[in-house]
């Protein structure tokens, strides 16, 4: 039974369906305290609490407060990539929309789920060699989607700058660094800053109908 220490709180996007009830609770719980007060600040104690749970039940699902994170940072890698590419196989031929489209989604992501992209972007240092390794190629992955993108740009004429390598780790750093700042009750909505993030991000290519 869930005791009064229990914070409400909407599911993680961490969380997937097939998940056991008690096993999300903790999920959503280690998102919250871990955002909240870091990974090292954060306690197996802090995480039942918030999930309304007695501390051994962290261990009836995952071995250690370490592969909870793993867990969360792992899903998030694996949404993303497939959501852009899904995005990328809706958008067309043009490369503006293409980018466009995969901005959309990283930039989406990331006013969506702020407090799994702080996590990410924060603790992914907190993961043994193993665990980090995973995330970090599937943060490859994503990466070399943007570099595809710009590099096809460039080759078609559409996109004009001279280094498409760089200006697709700029597109990609500056799209992930929304997490740090949005606010869901800030000046601009999460629409408006993916709508702004696109244009920055095809005037960082040089696309040839970017804003003069």
């Amino acid at each position: 039974m869930a005791n009064a220490s229990r914070t409400d709180h909407a599911p993680s996007s961490a969380v997937r369906e097939s998940d056991d009830p008690a096993a999300a609770e903790l999920i959503t719980a280690a998102v919250t305290t871990m955002a909240a007060k870091g990974y090292h600040g954060t306690s197996v104690r802090d995480i039942a609490a918030a999930a309304g749970l007695a501390v051994g039940s962290l261990y009836n699902h995952f071995g250690s407060k370490h592969d909870l994170l793993a867990l969360i940072l792992d899903r998030g890698m694996d949404q993303l990539v497939t959501d852009t590419e899904a995005a990328l196989l809706n958008a067309g031929g043009d490369p503006a929309d293409r980018l466009r489209a995969i901005v959309g989604v990283h930039v989406g992501r990331h006013t969506r789920s702020p407090r799994e992209s702080l996590l990410g972007n924060s603790e992914l240092r907190s993961l043994d060699p193993a665990a980090r390794a995973v995330v970090v190629t599937k943060r490859d992955v994503q990466q070399r989607i943007f570099d595809r993108v710009v590099a096809d740009g460039v080759v078609r004429g559409v996109f004009t700058t001279p280094t498409p390598a760089d200006a697709a780790r700029f597109v990609v750093t500056a799209c992930t660094a929304v997490a740090t700042w949005y606010r869901s009750d800030g000046p601009l909505t999460a629409d408006e800053i993916i709508s702004r993030y696109q244009d920055i991000a095809l005037d960082a290519v040089g696309h040839r109908g970017a804003r003069v």
